[in-house]
């Protein structure tokens, strides 16, 4: 896939929600919803693809600085690119003010971390989407340690493979396996367009249950076609 065409594609993606999402994932059983992660910083809904890491998490001492090796994880983002840590939910920071910063000069499109992220007004005045488990301004320095990079790791207990697709909002956030993309794009975008049926149904005077109805989105009564 050539750049441009990368762009398209996440373009298309971006304009899916994670709810629809996450309905197109219930028919085919799989699960890709993340718990427990709550979006900290930026504003919109973001859509990449999954650069994968994972930190080991111990007590201050426990390792030596160069092993945080924040400065990887920051090389290793850019424009459509979401970079997910996994620090194992441990309430320890790998991102604070200045890696958020260089993230952002690099264009990332969003950072989430399965542990904390510190610093939080200053991510934001970076305009970095970021994500995490936890805000702790506890340091990663000699607390954590870069393991790996490109294997699969798990965010919000959800199993993440370098080049899945990642999407956030206000919502939440999702992860769609890339090996089942193209069907899962063509269920969610089906989804957005009954949805957007009801809507104009509902802004055209009908009631929900009329809207609803209508668009086949739920029938008008038990066991009724729809």
């Amino acid at each position: 896939m050539t750049i441009e065409e990368e762009t398209q594609l996440l373009a298309r993606c971006a304009q899916i929600g994670v709810s629809a999402w996450s309905d197109a994932m219930d028919e085919l059983g799989i699960r890709g919803v993340t718990q427990g992660i709550v979006q900290r910083a930026g504003t919109g809904r973001i859509a990449g693809f999954a650069v994968t890491a994972r930190h080991a998490h111990g007590e201050y001492g426990d390792f030596d600085r160069t092993e945080f090796a924040v400065g990887r994880l920051v090389e290793a983002t850019g424009p459509g690119k979401v970079l997910m840590i996994d620090v194992g939910g441990a309430p320890i920071s790998t991102f604070g003010g200045n890696a958020s910063m260089a993230a952002a000069r690099r264009g990332a499109t969003a950072v989430v971390i399965d542990g904390a992220c510190r610093d939080v007004d200053e991510i934001r005045e970076a305009g970095l989407w970021m994500a995490s488990r936890w805000v702790a301004p506890t340091t990663g320095k000699t607390r954590l340690s870069l393991r790996s990079m490109g294997e699969p790791v798990t965010i919000g207990g959800i199993r993440v493979e370098q080049g899945d697709l990642v999407v956030g909002d206000d919502t939440g956030l999702a992860v769609i396996p890339r090996s089942q993309l193209a069907d899962l794009l063509a269920r969610a975008e089906a989804i957005l367009k009954v949805d957007d049926q009801v809507a104009q149904g509902i802004r055209d005077g009908l009631t929900f249950a009329q809207a609803a109805a209508s668009a086949g989105y739920i029938p008008d009564r038990p066991g009724a076609a729809g």
